[in-house]
Order: C-alpha cells, then sequence, then structure tokens
C-alpha cells in the first residue's frame, strides 16, 4: 500500500481546511494509502520535502481542522513552468522516496494548471505518480462548476459586514460616502453579492468598463433622493483601457497577476472631489472575507469536506488522474437546492476566468437582478455548530508551526 499527499495553495479561505479534513476522514473510513501527508508551504514546500504525517488525526481535531481558517499546512505561490523539468523531476522523486502513488492539490485557478501540467508531465515521462485538484477560490472564477467552495462563506460574511455598516452608516445625518471594496481581480461575483443584503445602492464590477462621469452622475442622483449611497466596488474594477480604478503602481504575485487594493479609496476620493458630498467612509473587506471562520456557510463547509472526500474516492480508480472535482447545481424532490459532485479534465478547469454574467448586471450601476439574488441565496445559507474555547470559535494549531 502506497502513500497520497495533499498540499494547499494560493489564497486561503474560510474552508480550505475542511476539504483536507475530507481527504484525511475519507482515508481513515476506507484506507486506501498506509499514509496522507500534507505538503508545508504548497509546491514550493514539497519540492524541499516540507511534509507532515496527517494520517492518525483524531476526530476532534478533523472537526477542529473543518473550522480553522486560513491554510492549515500554509500555502504559497509557485508557479511550476512547463519546460522546465528541474521542479518535475525534484517533485517526483520526493515523491518517490515517500512512496507516494497520489497528490491532492487545493487550490484556486493556478492550482489546477499546476495539476493539469503534473499529470502532462507525467504521462510524457512515463512516471506512475497521479494528480488531482480540489478547487477552492474566494473568487468563484473557476469555469465548469456552480460555484467554489470557500465562495458561499465569503458572500455569506460579505452580505453581514454589508448590512451591519450599511446600518452604521444610516445612523447619521452628516453627509458622506460609504464605499465597500471587496477582493475580486478578474471576477465581480463577491462583490455582487453584497446586494443580497439590499443595502446597496451602487455596484462597481470589473465586468462592466468604469465610466466615471456616468457614475458619478449616479451617485449626485442617490444623494438628491435618498441623501445617502452606500457602494461596493471590487478591486479589479476598470476603466475602458484597462486601467485599475484602483491606479496605484503594479505589484505582482508569483503567477504575474497586479496585485491590487485601493479601488474603494480611489472612488471615495473621486465623490468628494466632484464636489457630491465632502467626506466619505471606507470599509475594506479584504482578508476577512476569506478567514471569518465564524461566519462559515453550512452549505460551503459541508461541499468543502464531501469534495475532499470525492477526490480520495475517486483516487481509488488506478487510471483516475488529471482529473478535478467540483460542484454542481441541481435540485431535491422539493425543488430546494441540492449539490451534485462531479469531475472533469484538469485542462478545462484552468486558465480561464468565470466572470459574473452581465445579464445579471444591471444598467446604470443599480445592482443585480432578482436570478443573480436567487444564485446566491442557497449557498449562504445555515451555519455550521462551531466548537468554541475561551468565548471563541477554537482551532487547530496550523501544522507549518509545528
Amino acid at each position: 500500500m502506497g502513500n497520497c499527499l495533499v498540499a494547499q495553495s494560493g489564497g486561503p479561505t474560510a474552508v480550505i481546511n475542511a476539504s483536507l479534513a475530507g481527504v484525511i476522514r475519507a482515508n481513515q473510513l476506507n484506507p486506501l494509502y498506509e499514509h496522507v501527508y500534507g505538503g508545508l508551504y504548497g509546491i514550493e514546500g514539497v519540492l524541499d520535502d516540507k511534509l507532515y504525517d496527517l494520517t492518525n488525526l483524531s476526530g476532534h481535531e478533523i472537526d477542529l481542522l473543518k473550522q480553522t481558517p486560513s491554510s492549515a499546512l500554509g500555502t504559497c505561490r509557485y508557479k511550476l513552468k512547463r519546460g522546465n523539468d528541474t521542479d518535475f523531476e525534484r517533485l517526483v522523486s520526493v515523491m518517490n522516496k515517500r512512496d507516494i502513488e497520489v497528490m491532492f492539490y487545493i487550490g484556486g485557478n493556478d492550482s489546477m494548471d499546476t495539476v493539469d501540467a503534473l499529470s502532462e508531465w507525467a504521462r510524457e515521462h512515463n512516471t506512475p505518480q497521479r494528480f488531482i485538484g480540489i478547487p477552492k477560490t474566494v473568487d468563484n472564477d473557476l469555469v465548469n462548476v456552480d460555484h467554489c467552495p470557500g465562495f458561499p462563506s465569503a458572500a455569506k460574511i460579505a452580505c453581514q459586514i454589508t448590512h451591519a455598516t450599511y446600518l452604521d452608516y444610516a445612523a447619521y445625518t452628516r453627509p458622506e460616502v460609504f464605499v465597500l471594496e471587496t477582493m475580486g481581480r478578474d471576477a465581480g461575483w463577491l462583490a455582487a453579492s453584497c446586494c443580497v443584503s439590499g443595502d446597496v445602492d451602487l455596484l462597481v464590477l470589473p465586468e462592466i468598463d468604469f465610466d466615471q462621469d456616468k457614475f458619478l452622475t449616479e451617485v449626485k442622483k442617490k444623494f438628491d433622493e435618498k441623501g445617502e449611497c452606500y457602494i461596493v466596488v471590487s478591486e479589479g474594477a476598470h476603466y475602458a483601457d484597462g486601467t485599475y480604478v484602483s491606479a496605484g503602481p503594479s505589484a505582482h504575485d508569483g503567477f504575474a497577476h497586479a496585485v491590487l487594493g485601493g479601488a474603494g479609496a480611489v472612488i471615495k476620493q473621486m465623490i468628494i472631489d466632484a464636489g457630491i458630498v465632502p467626506r466619505g467612509i471606507v470599509q475594506d473587506l479584504s482578508r476577512a472575507a476569506r478567514s471569518s471562520n465564524f461566519a462559515q456557510s453550512l452549505v460551503d463547509v459541508t461541499e468543502a469536506y464531501e469534495l475532499g472526500m470525492s477526490a480520495h474516492m475517486r483516487s481509488g480508480n488506478p487510471e483516475f488522474t488529471a482529473h478535478v472535482v467540483g460542484v454542481k447545481r441541481t435540485t431535491d424532490a422539493t425543488g430546494a437546492y441540492s449539490a451534485q459532485f462531479f469531475a472533469g479534465p484538469a485542462q478545462e478547469f484552468a486558465n480561464v476566468v468565470k466572470h459574473f454574467p452581465t445579464e445579471w448586471i444591471l444598467p446604470d450601476y443599480q445592482g443585480i437582478t432578482e436570478e443573480a439574488i436567487a444564485y446566491y441565496k442557497p449557498l449562504i445559507t445555515g451555519e455550521p455548530k462551531l466548537i468554541y474555547k475561551d468565548g471563541l470559535p477554537e482551532t487547530i494549531i496550523p501544522f507549518n508551526k509545528r
């Protein structure tokens, strides 16, 4: 009996560890592998043979892992490059040393590309190792799935923060604008989810080129009509020429993506400079959306866990490799939301962005359609029963900190 390896990559989510827990627990129930190793710091740590044995975690530890935010194994933004055999050879060497047959990689778009690249290299070089992807991202921008684990919890906390900060904003009579900025470099799924709260006046998404004059006209209308304006903007909002609204100097992450942030502050100042109001407030949702384990969606944590179990189960087929597991939406006998788990070739999940549907976007920054709201509502439903200690949700000690 060989072993398996699980690693996490990219930005964490509130439920990324639930998928890890699913793989571990599935192997305890159906031991396909003698050891379940965790790769510390993603593919980067695996290349350095930094592994942690997760095989015999207790039931209590698995329960805590499911509710622990961030990546319990540590993460990275390291891109394997096709044609650079050194990394591929090193990875296979580590796997051979530990008798690892299968690697599960939990991550977003670029991580699914890594699964595809590793599988392609293994096939071309006749190596027996297999690679399986388990998706996660708060941006919800992976194609072929109805939604990605991590996104429903991010949407849930986004709605909660939107409503709470709106009530705080609405308590004052002084003229000021409120701007909430969310993550979402290429897709506006998370920003749009805030509209489920019913509190958003104007919405700025990456899917629609930003028109400053048109936008300011709508801001002025809101203040004339109701004396207030609550705005939500995605960090990836951009002008027609592709320039980001944040307009700051471009830094880049390990995958050559622009590191964004600051669109909310730019929009606030834009409104003040136009003389519409003399002041404004900016709330940056940022990492709170991906680390708020106290606001997990029950649907989300359940599906993330079961996707980990599904990946493990499918790996029992010695032909199963170069695939990603995912969630499709269906309904039960009563017509209520239900999830169906499936698997597809990794190459179909990688390097394509799933944008928020433009047909779900109302004109003139007015928000989203009822069809869009109906898409969101089942995903944010329910709350898991958390284990608390000293008044706070208890968490596991991250494996990369042991």
